[in-house]
């Protein structure tokens, strides 16, 4: 069964690399959509790396390599640099110069104090460390669609089912096999879904038809963001339990 420890910036391994391009900036699929092509798996002692024509590239787990300071968003962060090897592979298959770097337990990184506590935390993900999406919502999206998209379009790391459509747009918090999640922020989409993450081809849907039924003020909204409350791990198979809905006291 799969599983996955809770850890203080979210899932344990979930985007603790990132790539940076010379100006130590953060480096995404909204300006390099290729990137979806590059596939990455956890082994025991290495993240495995592929992509089409490459030979694989393995990084090790226990992380060596010079301290720097990089650029995600609004915040410059302390991170690891990994070295040549893996700088040259990954400039190889974009075409571009680029570094890869780890964010080490070290670092910290503070969740936006506008929708947290003081002891929040998250990786390199945009912003918040836990996205949530329904299979319901997503369900509602591909009736829409004239070719249904796959849930890896959206980027999410927890996907819940039962639920009618848009369900987890009332939720405030919920608890997923033990572990407490506060639902603070609907997530305002960017270009990303417009990838296909299995050619890295960008075309125009799924924004478009979501932005007829799902946009607020200029943004189009799929999917919650989660902060959690406590460690723990979260195993697929694990009930999802509604604590209390948006605009209710109980």
């Amino acid at each position: 069964m799969m599983k996955a420890s809770v850890v203080k910036t979210g899932f344990r391994f979930d985007r603790r690399w990132m790539l940076v391009d010379q100006e130590q900036t953060f480096m995404t699929q909204r300006t390099y959509p290729r990137m979806a092509l590059i596939s990455v798996q956890v082994k025991s002692d290495h993240l495995g790396v592929t992509a089409p024509g490459m030979v694989a590239l393995r990084v090790p787990l226990e992380i060596v390599g010079d301290s720097t300071s990089v650029i995600v968003w609004n915040d410059r962060v302390d991170a690891t640099d990994l070295g040549d090897d893996a700088a040259r592979w990954f400039s190889k298959f974009l075409e571009t110069t680029c570094r890869l770097v780890y964010l080490p337990d070290t670092s910290v990184r503070r969740v936006d104090p506008a929708h947290s506590a003081n002891s929040d935390q998250v990786s390199f993900a945009d912003a918040y460390p836990f996205l949530m999406i329904s299979e319901g919502s997503l369900q509602d999206l591909n009736r829409r669609l004239e070719t249904p998209v796959p849930v890896n379009r959206f980027r999410p790391n927890l996907v819940v089912a039962g639920c009618e459509a848009f369900a987890e747009d009332s939720w405030e918090a919920i608890c997923i096999g033990g572990v407490m999640f506060r639902v603070v922020k609907p997530c305002s989409r960017c270009t990303i879904p417009t990838v296909n993450q299995a050619t890295g081809e960008r075309g125009k849907e799924p924004l478009r038809t979501l932005s007829r039924y799902r946009e607020h003020e200029g943004r189009v909204f799929f999917g919650q963001n989660l902060i959690h409350n406590a460690l723990g791990e979260l195993k697929v198979g694990d009930t999802v339990k509604v604590l209390k809905q948006k605009n209710s006291d109980e």
